[in-house]
């Protein structure tokens, strides 16, 4: 499913070798802006003029396979824009939006208020474009099947249940044979939105069980392992015996992993699943910046460890404000239909109506 984007590098031997003369420009700014990293090529060959544009961008890995689904398709459909995206965590994502040093940025949790004052463009959008699940993946030999309650979670990976046969665990688990097993705690590196939204959910919905701080980044207990984005810990889950971790579905699947039901508001064991994230996402309250938590949602068959992700454009972007607008109406509309093939649900109709209108914001 997920496919490596080698553009840049290509392009440029494509069109310095075989596809006649190339001039480039900066496309208005300074000193590593995004309008120079991206800029137009304007293509001289076989007796015509072609302009091109580049969007570079970063950020969540939680939506990475969206950012390649969606970014092979528009390419098809828009063969003079393309677009690169680094997935290299939220916190990446809004530092390097921040700096302006892309054009686009994606996170899984907005900027404090406290931060936003660091945001060099100006005035910008949040819009909503996924919502799929963190799994809470395990590699428990002779155990296929687990259940856990945030209450269980939230004692495990503070370092409290150390055993997977933990009376705790053994109660959600009466026909599972839990091994006598030390459990190995995995966690992200780097600043993550997927970190926050779990410590958030783990925060709400354990009772007070949940000691740690919740954000993008955690004190970890220093008997746990961390991994660089979601598939750096989906790796150490496959890789570690006794290991647990937070990873999103998308490379919970890819990586062949197990993971369990978690146990929602409703007292229903309930999968990671496509439909069990839509179930989430239908009562959630939406802000005038389009922000909203479908964490611990309610509901019989909501997924509670459901998380939200955005891309963020400004108002005023330093250049490419047209082929931006193209993109991000791209992921509203269209790409949303791609979002099941990757184990995502799409947002509420309701929800993208009113991203799009804020598009027409963005000049």
């Amino acid at each position: 499913m997920h496919k490596t984007f080698v553009i840049g590098a290509l392009s440029a031997l494509c069109l310095s070798a075989a596809c006649g003369k190339k001039s480039e420009s900066g496309g208005g700014g300074s000193g590593g802006s995004a309008g120079e990293a991206s800029g137009k090529t304007t293509e001289t060959g076989g007796g015509g003029t072609e302009t091109s544009v580049t969007l570079n961008a970063s950020g969540a890995t939680f939506q990475k396979a969206f950012q390649e689904v969606a970014i092979e398709s528009f390419g098809k459909a828009n063969p003079k824009i393309k677009v690169n995206y680094g997935a290299g965590g939220s916190g990446k994502g809004r530092q390097d939006f921040a700096d302006q040093v892309v054009d686009f940025a994606c996170t899984d949790a907005p900027y404090k208020d406290a931060d936003l004052a660091k945001v060099k463009g100006g005035e910008f959008f949040y819009f909503p474009n996924v919502l799929g699940a963190i799994t809470v993946s395990f590699n428990v030999e002779g155990v296929d099947k687990l259940n856990l309650s945030a209450e269980t979670l939230a004692k495990i990976f503070q370092r409290e249940i150390k055993k997977w046969n933990d009376p705790a665990i053994a109660a959600d688990n009466k026909d599972a044979k839990l091994p006598d097993a030390d459990i190995v705690v995995a966690h992200r590196s780097d600043g993550s939105g997927t970190t926050e939204n779990f410590t958030k959910y783990l925060d709400k919905a354990s009772g007070g069980a949940w000691k740690l701080k919740a954000g993008s980044t955690v004190e970890w207990p220093a008997d746990t392992q961390a991994g660089n984005g979601n598939g750096g810990v989906a790796q150490i889950v496959k890789s570690t015996k006794g290991a647990i971790g937070y990873v999103d579905l998308s490379d919970a699947k890819a990586t062949g992993l197990k993971y369990a039901a978690i146990k929602n508001q409703a007292g229903k064991f309930t999968d990671p699943t496509a439909d069990a994230v839509s179930a989430a996402g239908d009562g959630i309250e939406v802000n005038d910046k389009l922000l909203f938590s479908a964490l611990d949602a309610k509901g019989d068959t909501a997924y509670p460890i459901t998380a939200q992700s955005w891309c963020m454009a400004y108002a005023k972007p330093k250049a490419h404000a047209a082929e931006i607008k193209a993109y991000f109406k791209y992921m509203l509309t269209d790409g949303q239909k791609l979002l099941a093939e990757i184990d995502f649900a799409p947002i509420p109709k309701s929800l993208q109506d009113k991203a799009l209108a804020q598009l027409d914001k963005v000049q």
